[in-house]
């Protein structure tokens, strides 16, 4: 495994994992019985993927990196379930077929640069649904952006790898910029310095509803950290299920 992959992998330790089952299940109630086909957008390494393909679902995944479609795919092998997974920018899904279902989880949305480009995806999502489908995302409410995340700093040591993560205000309202730095121990024992920036950023619910109108979607419900009641002032997570 190269080293970008191994970086890639560390993402997967430091992730909660009861997450994956809770965004299956919060899909699952609110998915027709009748729709199968379902695009994973920003689908990472394959943990979600997998969820959803071993819940019966005809599943294909999308994301942008390389090494972590590689790691998706020996997930997959080792689940014994097949997936396609295709790289590519989710702004632009002219390679791909139709879908009854799109997810896109992990507040990934948070990660296009502007309105426009959140607006370009849902654009793409409902050229891409079949008549009826539904499209579920979440993202990161103001609160959890304004209120939570600035000033949030995490640290791990493991035995092959050492994280540091800290998180500031940015400058356009309620986005946010997340410092990594990662310590990872090659063949050799040594370890090697990763640093990455992660820029998000989150809108207003009045904009998100807007967006996904002027994309052509209907009955449109919002929900909040997982379960099925709407959002409160502090909520952290926005969950929004939207019709074609």
């Amino acid at each position: 495994m190269t080293n970008y992959q191994k970086f890639a992998a560390v993402y997967d330790s430091i992730m909660d994992d009861s997450l994956y089952d809770q965004w299956t299940n919060f899909s699952l109630r609110h998915f027709p019985n009748d729709k199968k086909t379902l695009l994973e957008l920003a689908c990472g390494t394959g943990i979600q993927s997998v969820c959803f393909r071993q819940a019966g679902f005809e599943v294909t995944g999308l994301d942008l990196s390389h090494d972590m479609l590689a790691l998706a795919r020996k997930r997959a092998q080792a689940a014994q379930v097949a997936i396609p997974f295709v790289q590519g920018n989710m702004q632009d899904l002219s390679h791909l077929g139709q879908f009854d279902l799109v997810a896109c989880y992990s507040d990934s949305l948070c990660y296009m640069e502007d309105e426009q480009a959140v607006s370009d995806v849902l654009e793409q999502v409902y050229a891409h649904l079949n008549s009826g489908g539904i499209f579920i995302f979440d993202v990161h409410s103001t609160y959890q952006t304004d209120k939570v995340f600035p000033g949030y700093a995490y640290h791990e040591n493991a035995e092959d790898f050492a994280m540091v993560w800290d998180t500031y205000a940015d400058e356009a309202p309620h986005s946010i910029v997340h410092e990594l730095t990662f310590f990872i121990q090659d063949e050799d024992g040594r370890f090697e310095r990763f640093d990455e920036v992660h820029e998000e950023r989150t809108y207003d619910l009045l904009t998100y509803d807007i967006l996904l109108e002027q994309a052509g979607f209907k009955n449109v419900q919002v929900y909040a950290d997982f379960e099925d009641k709407k959002p409160t002032k502090t909520s952290k997570r926005w969950f929004f299920v939207a019709e074609k």
